[in-house]
C-alpha cells in the first residue's frame, strides 16, 4: 500500500512539475499584435495569410497583412538588457519564419538577449495605399515599441539594435537609415533609430545592376 502511496505521489508531483514547466516555456513567449490601427490599410477580406506549418510550428508564411511582434525572453536571470528586433527574410513574397526567425531569436535568448521576431508585412497594393513604406513602417514602430516598453523587460532602452536576412536585411538597413523619415504618426514620442545594425546576407540595393531580382 506505501508503496502505491508513494508511487501516486511521484505521479503526481511528475506531473506538477510538467504542468510548470510547460507553463515557464509559454511564459517565455508572447505573439503580439503590432498596430493597433495598421497605418494606410487597405482592407481586403479575400487577401489572407498563408502560414507553412510542420509539427505544429510556423516555418514560414506569405501574404502577412496584419504584422505581429513575436517575443522571446531569455530564462535567465541576469539578462545583459540588450535587445534585437529581427526581419526574416523572403525576397518581400514570404519570411523564412523559422530559420530567420524563431531559431535565431533563441540563439539570442542564451546570449540573454531579448528577441523580437518581427512578422511585417508583404509589400502589395491590395492591402496597402503605398506598398513601398508598408514594411518601412512596421520596422519602425517594432523598434520605437521596444523602446517605448524596455522596463517591462529589463531592456536598455539605448540598447535596441535590428537584424535582417536577405530582404529582411535590406528593411534592416532601410529602418537603418531612414528612421527620421515621417512615414507614418506614430504614438510613441521615442526614436526609430536602432543601436546597431546588423544585416545578413542583406540586398543592399534596388538599383537594377546589382539588386536580388526577385526582392526587387
Amino acid at each position: 500500500m506505501k508503496t502505491i502511496k508513494t508511487q501516486s505521489l511521484k505521479r503526481i508531483a511528475s506531473g506538477f512539475l510538467l504542468f510548470s514547466g510547460l507553463f515557464s516555456m509559454n511564459a517565455q513567449n508572447q505573439v503580439i499584435a503590432l498596430w493597433n490601427k495598421i497605418p494606410d490599410e487597405i482592407k481586403a477580406p479575400d487577401y489572407k495569410e498563408k502560414p507553412e506549418l510542420k509539427d505544429g510550428k510556423m516555418q514560414s508564411t506569405s501574404q502577412v497583412s496584419v504584422p505581429t511582434l513575436s517575443i522571446f525572453i531569455p530564462k535567465e536571470t541576469k539578462p545583459n538588457q540588450t535587445a534585437v528586433v529581427i526581419c526574416p527574410g523572403g525576397g518581400y513574397t514570404h519570411l523564412a519564419f523559422d530559420k530567420e526567425g524563431t531559431k535565431v531569436a533563441e540563439w539570442f535568448n542564451s546570449l540573454g538577449i531579448t528577441a523580437f521576431v518581427l512578422k511585417y508585412r508583404i509589400p502589395t497594393d491590395l492591402t496597402m495605399k503605398n506598398k513601398t513604406v508598408g514594411p518601412l513602417q512596421d520596422a519602425q514602430e517594432a523598434i520605437r515599441y521596444v523602446r517605448q516598453n524596455a522596463a517591462k523587460w529589463n531592456i536598455d532602452p539605448n540598447k535596441v539594435g535590428i537584424l535582417g536576412f536577405s530582404a529582411g536585411g535590406h528593411l534592416a538597413s532601410t529602418a537603418s537609415t531612414h528612421y527620421d523619415d515621417k512615414v507614418y504618426e506614430s504614438d510613441y514620442k521615442v526614436s526609430a533609430r536602432p543601436d546597431f545594425s546588423l544585416l545578413i546576407y542583406p540586398v543592399i540595393s534596388m538599383e537594377n545592376a546589382i539588386t536580388h531580382k526577385g526582392s526587387q
